[in-house]
Parts: structure tokens; C-alpha cells; sequence
């Protein structure tokens, strides 16, 4: 069966996809869909949890090896007859029965991909793999969530999903990077050889309450610091942009891509742009006006511009997002300044 590709080429699943748990067609039996997140425990992931344990016809398993994420993200969840959480490294094989696999696991900020690249690119190629091997085993469908970063420094602008990237393949973040594109390699190996049922999504910046607050990350590192009084540090030379999109309308898409019937890549962000500047400008007047705004070093590779081409997402999954930045910022400094026992002045 011939499958339109995302850059319009025709791909042909060689086997149909394997059936899951013969209970599933069973006339009595009332079946949940069994649901598993790798990396649920982290920020995007437990907020996609809490989105699929609305749905009273989900089981929900996470599994997380705690990296990044944290037990607290769950903590509504945990013990709730529909959710499981086991403590488990990806990069080890995993043996459940699930009906869709929401592959998420992997460090994804800088901080923490640069501190064990190793650890990180395993995540990406044998985390995958195994994940892979997975679906293929009991017949389940299964999105990735890669990422903008696999367009590298573009050059071209805005990034739209037929791009195939400008990355350096043996810099500080190539093991993120590079290890993603692997990962988009292998599902759609797995989708051509063994008839799997994959979905792509390419996201871009996204923000939200329970980021890690140290994390590295743009929004974050402004809203901590404006918080704290500390001056907001841009890295040089400040005119590099970004997109950012809040973390509801991201597991809108996500929960789209995988309910609909196409593999992607499709972009997954806000195609609002903003320099650094001007977002450090922005935290500052929303959150703390009197801090001040310097300029530092910037790191190795670091993208010029970022900013997604979301007509596929438009036109597939019908899905744009709805929250603007200086909606959002707002609702993530509640959560910092509870987390961080700062209260707002009066």
C-alpha cells in the first residue's frame, strides 16, 4: 500500500501493521486504550497525561527514568485506578501490551543533553529502537516528538517540513540534534519494512508551568531571573529569534497528529517570531520592570532563526495555536513564583 510521504514521495508499507491482543475484537470485553508516554514524567509529558486521563476510555502507563522529569509532575495521578508509573530507562527494552506509544523521552534542553551526550544520543537511537520494537510486537501506532532541531541553522526561513536541515554533525549539540534525525530515520524504516503505524511531530519552542526552572531554556531562565531580581542574561548578539508555543496548545497537536492518518514530519509550534530581545523585554515588563537586561556569551551552534511553517498542521490536523506569549507568560510566572515561594508583590 502506497502512503503519500511529507515531501511527496510515495513510501510503501511492505507488511500490514501486526494486530494487538485478540481481547481487543473480543465481543464482551469492553477495552481502554492502553496508552504508554516515555518521558511522562517530564514537562511536555505530564501535561500530555493529563490531557489522555480526561478521556475515561484511557489507561495511561508512563515510563521515566527521571533524568528531567519529576514524580510532583504526576503527583494528581498517582494511584488513580486508570495510570501506571514505572521508574525505566528507554534505552532498555520495555515489555507491556499498549495500543498507542507517545515517544517522548530524551532530554531536551541544553544543560542536560551537553552534560551526557552520550546518554543523550542513546536515548534518541536505542530509545527509539526499542520503542520500535515495541509497536511492532503488539501492533501499536507510535508518534516521536522530534524536533526543530533537525533543521539545524536553516537556511532557509520560515522552516517548512520538506527542509532537510543545515546541522553540524559533530558539534555540543549534535548528540540532540543528530540523534533526532536518527530517530525520524528509523520510524520511518520501521513504517516501510514492517507496515507500523508511525506519526512525526517536529516541535518547536515550547513553554509552560513545571519547565525545570534551571533548565537552560530561554523562557524559563528570564522568568526565574526576573523573578529572583537577577538581571535577564541574552546571549549575544540578541537579534537571533525564536517561536514559542504554550504547552496546552502543544499536546493539542501532539493528540491530533495521533488520532489522525498521517505519518508527518508536520511542525508542531507558534509561528509568532521574536528576537531575544525582545522577549527579554517582554518578561521584564510583565513580571519584574525594574531588573536589567545584559548581554553574555552565546553557545556553539546556536540557531539564528527559528520559526515553523505550520501550514501542514493547519490544513491535516486542523490545528493552530490559540495562546498568544503575553497570555501565557503570565500563567507560567504563577507556577515559578509557587515553586520558587517568591509571592507577587502588592
Amino acid at each position: 500500500m502506497a502512503k503519500e510521504g511529507s515531501n511527496g514521495s510515495s513510501q510503501t508499507s511492505t507488511k500490514p501493521p501486526p494486530t494487538p491482543s485478540p481481547l481487543r475484537s473480543a465481543k464482551f470485553f469492553q477495552a481502554n486504550m492502553r496508552i504508554l508516554v516515555t518521558g511522562g514524567a517530564g514537562f511536555i509529558g505530564s501535561h500530555l497525561v493529563d490531557k489522555l486521563m480526561e478521556n475515561e476510555k484511557n489507561e495511561v502507563i508512563v515510563a521515566d527514568n527521571y533524568f528531567t522529569g519529576s514524580k510532583v509532575n504526576l503527583k494528581k495521578w498517582i494511584g488513580h485506578p486508570r495510570f501506571e508509573l514505572i521508574r525505566h530507562d528507554v534505552t532498555e527494552p520495555l515489555l507491556i501490551e499498549v495500543d498507542q506509544i507517545y515517544h517522548l523521552a530524551c532530554p531536551a534542553s541544553p544543560i542536560f543533553y551537553k552534560y551526557n551526550p552520550v546518554k543523550t544520543i542513546k536515548t534518541n537511537v536505542i530509545g527509539t529502537l526499542n520503542m520500535l520494537g515495541l509497536a511492532k510486537r503488539v501492533g501499536a501506532r507510535i508518534l516521536l516528538t522530534s524536533t526543530s532541531e533537525v533543521y539545524g541553522d536553516p537556511l532557509i526561513h520560515p522552516q517548512d517540513e520538506s527542509y532537510w536541515g543545515n546541522v553540524n554533525p559533530i558539534g555540543v549539540r549534535s548528540c540532540y540534534d543528530e540523534g533526532k534525525r536518527v530517530a525520524e530515520t528509523l520510524m520511518f524504516d520501521y513504517h516501510r519494512q514492517h507496515g507500523i503505524e508511525i506519526r512525526i511531530a517536529r516541535i518547536f519552542n515550547t513553554y509552560g508551568p513545571r519547565m525545570n526552572i534551571d533548565d537552560g531554556r530561554v523562557v524559563s531562565n528570564f522568568i526565574a531571573q526576573a523573578i529572583r531580581g537577577e538581571p535577564l542574561t541574552v546571549q549575544a548578539p540578541g537579534t537571533q529569534t525564536r517561536s514559542f508555543c504554550y504547552v496546552s496548545d502543544m499536546v493539542d497537536g501532539l493528540v491530533r497528529l495521533m488520532e489522525g492518518d498521517n505519518t508527518g514530519p508536520i511542525n508542531i509550534g507558534n509561528p509568532g517570531e521574536f528576537t531575544m530581545l525582545e522577549l527579554a523585554e517582554t518578561v521584564k515588563e510583565l513580571i519584574n520592570p525594574g531588573v536589567e537586561i545584559i548581554m553574555v556569551e552565546n553557545t556553539p551552534d546556536d540557531p539564528r532563526q527559528r520559526k515553523p511553517d505550520i501550514t501542514k498542521a493547519k490544513e491535516l490536523l486542523g490545528w493552530e495555536p490559540k495562546i498568544k506569549l503575553k497570555d501565557g507568560l503570565p500563567l507560567m510566572e504563577d507556577d515559578f513564583r509557587t515553586r520558587l515561594e517568591v509571592p507577587r508583590k502588592n
